[in-house]
């Protein structure tokens, strides 16, 4: 069986996109016959990360990460963060000779933008450092490969995401508010930009699931609105269905996986006319997409939620994996089929 480590800084028990990416595809892969393990900071000590306690950062060290790195023989590599773990990683390799995939999951200059009076183009500097030795950079959708390869990016290729399908579907629920219900899930950080949502004057209610570092001053701003906390599993499923219309008002996000989790339950998306929630739906009927969030709100009640759930079901981790593992596995063009067809008649340096 093929082996292929990942290093990742983000890991359990971090509830985000990263994470759930990784730990769904590294599950999808085992049906190619392909193990995916993960060196991740359950291996080290850590240390909550400034501004966002909630994450926390692991204390590497190069010979541990060596010790790791051998002990698991791996076939290939890949470096799915830009963090400390990502970053010895990458010396390992260089060091050695050793070829290594990345992939480009956060905006970090905008998040860091956000937090910090540090210019945004010192960050995609260091980024692109990063990345500059990788074979293959990967990237969620033709939007985001382009910007990348724009902003100087070297061997950027797609690698899209999937949705569960047998966990994210309509079923019979009732949250008992009242109607509509307009559901926001993800990080409560200000990068998300919940406010947007929060400042709508919409009919019945506006229901938030996450949690997050301005989830406090959010509840306290907005006593009208729901605050769930973090929800998973079966529990976040069934609020998803009891949903009708599921909000993103971030215009950072590099995808979005809860754009598809919602879909999947049937719900119709409202969102920003960004990259992110433009690419995962284009011009398919299961959204509206508006610099006018109330009146996108308001029109994705019209949307019939079975086109939405017809939708998602073309969008498969098992897809996903396999084209993660070709280009892990440095398989040279990648000859698509089904679903992944889009991408190359979206972008023709897919196999760039």
């Amino acid at each position: 069986m093929t082996h292929i480590l990942v290093a990742t800084d983000a890991w359990h028990p971090q509830v985000n996109g990263v994470v759930r990416t990784l730990t769904a595809m590294a599950e999808a892969a085992t049906g190619l016959d392909v193990e995916v393990s993960f060196l991740t900071p359950q291996s080290f000590r850590t240390f909550a990360m400034p501004s966002y306690p909630d994450l926390r950062l692991a204390l590497p060290l190069p010979g541990k990460v060596a010790q790791l790195i051998e002990a698991a023989r791996p076939d290939s590599i890949h470096i799915a963060t830009e963090g400390p773990i990502g970053l010895l990683v990458r010396r390992y390799c260089r060091k050695r000779g050793l070829p290594f995939t990345t992939s480009f999951h956060t905006r970090f200059p905008e998040y860091v933008s956000a937090r910090s009076p540090i210019p945004e183009s010192w960050v995609w500097w260091a980024l692109r450092a990063f990345h500059r030795s990788s074979r293959a950079v990967m990237a969620a959708t033709p939007a985001l490969a382009a910007e990348l390869r724009l902003r100087g990016f070297r061997n950027v290729v797609l690698w899209s995401r999937g949705v569960d399908t047998s966990l994210f579907h309509p079923r019979s629920a009732d949250l008992c508010l009242p109607m509509p219900v307009y559901l926001s899930v993800g990080r409560v950080a200000v990068e998300k930009n919940l406010e947007a949502f929060l400042d709508l004057d919409l009919p019945g209610t506006k229901l938030v699931v996450g949690d997050g570092p301005a989830r406090m001053a959010l509840e306290r701003k907005y006593p009208n609105a729901v605050f769930l906390g973090a929800r998973h599993g079966e529990e976040l499923a069934e609020i998803y269905a009891a949903a009708d219309i599921f909000v993103f008002p971030s215009k950072t996000d590099t995808f979005g996986l809860v754009l598809l989790e919602a879909l999947a339950s049937g719900l119709p998306v409202a969102a920003f006319p960004v990259n992110g929630p433009r690419d995962v739906i284009g011009s398919v009927p299961v959204g509206v997409l508006n610099e006018d969030l109330r009146a996108a709100c308001l029109e994705a009640l019209q949307i019939s939620r079975k086109e939405c759930v017809e939708f998602a079901a073309a969008h498969t981790w098992q897809a996903s994996a396999r084209v993660f593992v070709h280009h892990a596995l440095n398989l040279g063009p990648l000859q698509p089929e089904g679903e992944l067809a889009e991408f190359v008649a979206e972008d023709p340096h897919f196999a760039a």
